[in-house]
């Protein structure tokens, strides 16, 4: 019997059902695995996931696997070598906005002792899980911590951004009631 999957990671290149499978909707709280993901989703705006995923070997070597602290120190010969890194997407405004979410999410630390205690508290460290599968492109939840991340100083992080964002690190739960992960990450 084949796994039910969402539709989207259905009859789609391996690297979307990995991902599906193996990480989406999966709770993280290792920093910096959410400041890849939250860069991530910046990048994506406009594009679709399947061409981040396939960049994302790519960005993790330019953006020093996402360490924070280097992605925040980035300097103008840094951001050169990125625009021209056709590895990645060389979108200027995607590439200042991360290096300036990078000292946000430090002070965002700083604040919160990690970033993980700053996005898990909005729920209260609980799993929200989307029980009427409406599918939503934000929420008022997405509104609200995409208004605290803007007002913090981040940049690409809109609501649409946030919302997705906090389907790949789990804050919400959106995988379809009939997908085997559905069960497995309440």
């Amino acid at each position: 019997m084949t796994k039910r999957r969402c539709s989207w990671a259905e009859d789609v290149e391996e690297i979307y059902v990995k991902y599906h499978d193996e990480e989406w909707g999966v709770p993280t709280h290792d920093d910096r695995e959410l400041f890849e993901l939250l860069v991530l989703e910046s990048f994506q705006a406009g594009l679709a996931w399947i061409t981040i995923l396939k960049k994302r070997e790519n960005f993790r070597e330019a953006f020093d696997n996402f360490d924070v602290e280097k992605v925040a120190a980035y300097d103008e010969k840094k951001i050169e070598e990125l625009r021209s890194n056709a590895g990645i997407i060389r979108h200027k405004g995607k590439i200042n906005a991360a290096i300036n979410n990078a000292k946000v999410f430090i002070e965002i630390q700083k604040e919160y002792d990690s970033f993980s205690n700053y996005i898990w508290h909005f729920t209260d460290n609980k799993i929200l899980v989307d029980t009427e599968e409406n599918y939503l492109t934000n929420s008022p939840l997405s509104d609200k911590i995409a208004k605290d991340l803007k007002k913090k100083g981040m940049k690409f992080v809109g609501t649409t951004i946030i919302y997705s964002y906090l389907e790949s690190i789990g804050v919400i739960n959106n995988h379809i009631h009939e997908c085997f992960r559905y069960g497995e990450l309440k």
